[in-house]
């Protein structure tokens, strides 16, 4: 079995904002797959389903993002899954161009407070995750407002292909390993 989860901000006002593009790759997956991801258990939004002959569930914690450990969390402990191969976490990266994106085994939080938090409640490091570039903050715009923002119409077209592969990503480190994924996704797109 494998937990997916998209870190985003729970409500209208939210979403399809930078902050939500993990929101929006599980509802890619969900879509894909036909995964309900409507019941509300462990503080997230879930569905269960299969994917390429794996038991998965898909994961929107509406904790808020900074809280997001709490959701994941409580959803590792409830599987018994071991987190550091059979969790992946999809989030927005400001430090990759729209459109790029990075799988990483583990590492730090890189100043992102949802990995954060969910690295300080499971007490380690070591889970997949697939970063989705939302790009740079411009240097006259505040931090959160810049990720609460919206993408203009060709930074959206961007993100929307990079929501399918991100997707694409997840189901390949499911079915061929993170290396693999690693290998085929880590390597500059061009724009």
């Amino acid at each position: 079995m494998y937990i997916i989860v998209g870190l985003g901000n729970p409500g209208s006002s939210y979403a399809h904002t930078r902050h939500n593009a993990g929101y929006d790759a599980i509802d890619v997956l969900a879509d894909r797959y036909h995964i309900d991801v409507t019941g509300r258990r462990f503080q997230a939004l879930c569905g269960k389903g299969m994917i390429e002959g794996q038991h998965v569930v898909l994961a929107k914690p509406f904790t808020f993002m900074n809280l997001s450990g709490q959701s994941v969390y409580e959803l590792v402990n409830f599987y018994k899954i071991d987190e550091t191969s059979q969790l992946i976490v999809i989030y927005d990266d400001i430090s990759l161009p729209p459109g790029q994106l990075r799988i990483r085994k583990k590492g730090s939080a890189g100043g992102h407070n949802g990995i954060k938090n969910i690295i300080a409640h499971l007490g380690g490091q070591e889970f997949c995750r697939v970063k989705v570039g939302i790009g740079e903050k411009p240097a006259a715009y505040d931090l959160a407002d810049y990720v609460l923002s919206r993408f203009s119409a060709d930074e959206r077209a961007l993100l929307d292909d990079a929501l399918v592969r991100a997707a694409k990503a997840a189901v390949m480190i499911m079915t061929d390993g993170a290396d693999a994924a690693m290998n085929e996704y880590n390597r500059k797109v061009t724009l």
